[in-house]
């Protein structure tokens, strides 16, 4: 594993790379607004800051955004920030463990405030969690539960104009982990979040939308209202059994039909983040800088198939 890359160590070895590969020129979605968002696992452990300028370096479009970093460097400090390397915030993490028990949930409940007043600071008003897909529980009542909870963070995040994306898991190792499964499904999801209020929607990671099953069709029904972050990486052909979290590609490497997943995103004006996510893609021997510079090619190639008309701006 990389040790992580000190904000220092991050100055001095991309001041030189930075004017070869044209800092400030950002590529962006022209007719869509979408852009590409620099994803942790492309790089490691890289501290924030630096972790946004090496999304700008590279020439992502946006970055997501390390809620702890923001609250070390402050809200003012952070859009400063953003100004000054002209990129957009993708989104940040939730800081509550909504499956944990009831006394460990309420804790993390009381902060959910300061840190939503945080996130519409620094004009990021988009959180993310993973729903779960098994449980202990019986699914009835693990499902009032889990509702009752999401319920509750939902009204505190709509006071700060805050959305919050529940992720989907497909894969059939997450659905077997515990007795019950619970919710994976993108369709069973969406109807899920409708019933949690207007600002509660999918993180829509490609990968297991694919493994999920879904379809171009459940992207159309959840529409734009109901996508708060995309995700994106690809697929080798393996028994349901046989996969692993870990064993992602690089969008355009596998067998998943991102030209229809694109296609489907453009169709429904999706207009935010794009986060290249090929969890145990980029070899240990990478840098940060040539990881990061891997994901934005693969992922704008794919999103260039699918008809989205992309271009370098500064």
């Amino acid at each position: 594993m990389q040790s992580p890359l000190s904000r220092r160590e991050f100055l001095v070895r991309t001041a030189v790379a930075g004017v070869a590969l044209g800092v400030g020129r950002h590529v962006v979605a022209a007719d869509s607004g979408m852009f590409v968002s620099l994803n942790s696992s492309l790089v490691g452990k890289v501290e924030w800051p630096a972790f946004a300028q090496l999304a700008a370096q590279v020439g992502y479009g946006g970055t997501d955004v390390s809620l702890d970093g923001v609250k070390r460097e402050g809200a003012e400090a952070t859009r400063a920030l953003f100004k000054t390397l002209n990129i957009r915030p993708g989104i940040l993490g939730l800081p509550v463990r909504f499956t944990a028990d009831e006394p460990a949930f309420q804790e993390g409940l009381k902060q959910l405030g300061d840190a939503a007043a945080l996130a519409a600071a620094i004009d990021c008003p988009r959180m993310q969690t993973v729903m779960p897909p098994s449980s202990a529980t019986p699914k009835d009542e693990y499902r009032k539960i889990i509702k009752d909870r999401v319920l509750a963070m939902a009204e505190v995040l709509q006071k700060a104009k805050v959305r919050l994306g529940l992720e989907f898991l497909g894969p059939l190792h997450f659905r077997a982990r515990q007795p019950h499964e619970f919710i994976w499904k993108m369709d069973e999801l969406l109807a899920f979040t409708k019933e949690c209020g207007p600002n509660v929607g999918l993180v829509l990671d490609a990968w297991h939308w694919h493994h999920a099953g879904a379809t171009a069709a459940d992207i159309m029904a959840a529409g734009k209202s109901r996508i708060v972050t995309v995700h994106v990486s690809d697929a080798k052909q393996q028994p349901p059994e046989e996969v692993r979290d870990n064993q992602r590609l690089m969008p355009g490497e596998g067998v998943i039909d991102l030209t229809t997943f694109f296609k489907s995103l453009q169709k429904i004006g999706y207009s935010d983040a794009v986060s290249p996510e090929p969890i145990g893609r980029v070899p240990s021997t990478m840098t940060p800088e040539e990881g990061a510079r891997l994901g934005l090619e693969t992922t704008v190639a794919v999103m260039k198939r699918a008809g989205i008309k992309l271009e370098r701006a500064a």
